[in-house]
């Protein structure tokens, strides 16, 4: 019968080197790629921090990955990294093929049921993201905007129009998915 519990000192040795070296590669990596690869994520983002835990626990546990191993294939990940959102910031196509679009879910009053339904959102959750910005009443709310790092954005009534100067909203209200159909007043 296979060891459950423990089945000797050896492998504890080897994860007691090799966790702190593998932790101490993964902070360096990190400083040396930026605040991006850990900020709030994106899919593309997410994607490269599930595959760099992967790496991770199978070098700290598996026998036959060594560290170099580990760190060279983390290092890889967060180059790519680079190298696709440096990408993205020059083409267009490549922004649209990484990232996802920010989502119109409420406008002006109304849920935008179908653009709900699309990104799997529940009016429960729109409304309890209203609710952390202390707002209480909805005919303060203009737009919320499901964002690229699946958050809530919550643009109150007075905030300027889409078309003028100052907005932010320029790349989302007008262009969003959703807004006409199947809407709902709040």
């Amino acid at each position: 019968m296979e060891a459950i519990f423990f089945d000797g000192m050896e492998d504890w040795f080897r994860i007691i080197m090799s966790a702190p070296l593998i932790y101490l590669g993964i902070i360096l990596f990190v400083n040396l790629s930026g605040k991006r690869s850990t900020s709030q994520m994106n899919n593309f983002d997410w994607v490269v921090t599930v595959a760099m835990g992967s790496l991770v626990s199978s070098g700290i546990i598996l026998e036959d990955i060594t560290i170099s191993e580990t760190l060279l294939g983390i290092g890889l990940l967060l180059l790519m990294q680079y190298l696709v959102t440096r990408l993205v910031l020059r083409s267009e196509r490549v922004e649209k093929l990484v990232k996802a679009e920010p989502t119109l879910l409420f406008h002006k009053g109304e849920f935008l049921n179908d653009a709900m339904e699309k990104e799997r959102v529940s009016k429960s959750e729109i409304l309890s993201a209203i609710r952390h910005q202390n707002i209480a009443d909805l005919s303060e709310v203009n737009w919320v905007i499901l964002e690229t790092d699946a958050s809530f954005s919550i643009i109150s009534a007075e905030a300027p129009a889409p078309g003028s100067a100052n907005s932010a909203l320029g790349d989302i209200i007008g262009k969003t998915k959703g807004v006409e159909p199947r809407a709902e007043r709040a």
